[in-house]
């Protein structure tokens, strides 16, 4: 419990490291205690904010948000299927909710045995609510890998679930009477135990495995350790970490070309392109055609950022001609073109883009889409 509550702590001022921590180290049945004590505060303070039993809020939580949540990521975030995504992330996501709920009315819980003046209390409640919309942000991000755009249309939309509750409020009510009752308790638990633990392996999977993980990052030469490690916090969003885990790998092993390749890839989207250049320039002397020679076009896209279409065009040439139906690498040598003034040839380029992310196997389609948007706005422009 003590750990618990350093973590809901820890989501005031550090939330991306915190929703990462709750997924190394938290426990859904902790997360679940933290809800109904804060729960409690609300039901006894001054503003007396919440009319349902104790276990209301996270029955709400448990059965008719994270699902809609999950819903809502499976169609905008492209995160697979809900049934498979139900299995692996409902515990995870869960947890994090929980807890970012439990962060996000503990100031309203405490403001309400403080008993401040009526519209100081109104305040505090919508700073509350938007604050728990901003932490599930940052869950969503964690728990799926989600860009910004994604989470937050998933954030935006994710109160529809809330909304749909309220009108199947009465059917609501009384499955929380039905849960209540200690009978169905016990049977649930004697035939559903199974499925119920089935639910918590998404979460003791994530953990077990990177228990693992940093078990043999205590070897000092032991990279792959280092690298896997950086690879989780890289898919949770957690940047700073994931530099420090491929640091870490490249100290241990300077010719660890996948650890070089992410700091590369990081560093660009983060605007340093000088380190890019560096981190991509010692994989290319390392080995030219790393990742599928996907390094040409990591360099190629560095030096069109860069402002330098020669060495761009030169880079993307020779990866179209080994990837000759890669929409993204079609799109930059497009755009290397177009800044070289060769509009024809660059709109060439742009229709091989749109074409490649056209015949695209279907499980490729929703990261190659962006692509295929892209070269068409381009090669609109460049229509005579």
């Amino acid at each position: 419990m003590a750990e618990s509550i350093q973590l809901i702590l820890r989501l005031f001022y550090q939330p991306v490291a915190a929703m990462s921590a709750i997924l190394d180290r938290g426990s859904l049945l902790w997360a679940s205690l933290c809800v109904v004590v804060v729960t409690f505060g609300l039901q006894h303070g001054a503003g007396n904010w919440v009319h349902l039993p104790f276990y209301g809020p996270l029955l709400v939580l448990a059965v008719v948000y994270v699902p809609g949540v999950l819903l809502l990521c499976g169609l905008l975030g492209r995160v697979g299927g809900f049934v498979s995504s139900f299995q692996r992330d409902y515990s995870p996501l869960l947890t994090c909710t929980a807890m970012a709920w439990s962060a996000a009315n503990l100031p309203l819980a405490v403001a309400g045995w403080v008993e401040p003046p009526q519209e100081i209390l109104l305040g505090i409640v919508g700073l509350a609510y938007l604050y728990f919309a901003v932490l599930m942000f940052f869950a969503i991000r964690t728990v799926f890998g989600a860009g910004n755009g994604a989470s937050i249309a998933v954030v935006g939309l994710s109160w529809l679930s809330l909304v749909a509750a309220a009108f199947l409020w009465a059917p609501l009510r009384f499955l929380m009477g039905l849960i209540a009752s200690p009978f169905f308790l016990f049977y649930a638990w004697y035939f559903l135990s199974g499925e119920f633990s089935n639910l918590g392996a998404g979460m003791r999977n994530r953990q077990n495995f990177r228990r693992m993980l940093e078990a043999s990052a205590i070897n000092p030469h032991d990279g792959e350790a280092q690298y896997q490690l950086g690879l989780i916090y890289q898919q949770r969003r957690n940047t700073s970490e994931a530099i420090a885990r491929f640091q870490n790998a490249v100290k241990i092993d300077p010719t660890e070309t996948d650890a070089h390749f992410q700091l590369g890839r990081i560093a660009r989207e983060q605007g340093r392109l000088q380190d890019a250049m560096k981190e991509f320039q010692i994989v290319y002397e390392l080995d030219p055609k790393h990742s599928l020679s996907e390094i040409l076009r990591e360099l190629g896209a560095t030096y069109l950022t860069a402002g330098q279409p020669k060495d761009a065009r030169d880079q993307l040439e020779i990866y179209v001609e080994r990837r000759p139906y890669d929409p993204e690498g079609l799109y930059y040598y497009g755009q290397a073109l177009e800044s070289l003034g060769k509009p024809s040839e660059a709109r060439e380029m742009y229709a091989r883009a749109v074409e490649a992310a056209r015949t695209a196997p279907r499980f490729r389609r929703p990261f190659t889409a962006r692509w295929s948007r892209l070269a068409q706005k381009q090669e609109r422009k460049l229509r005579p």
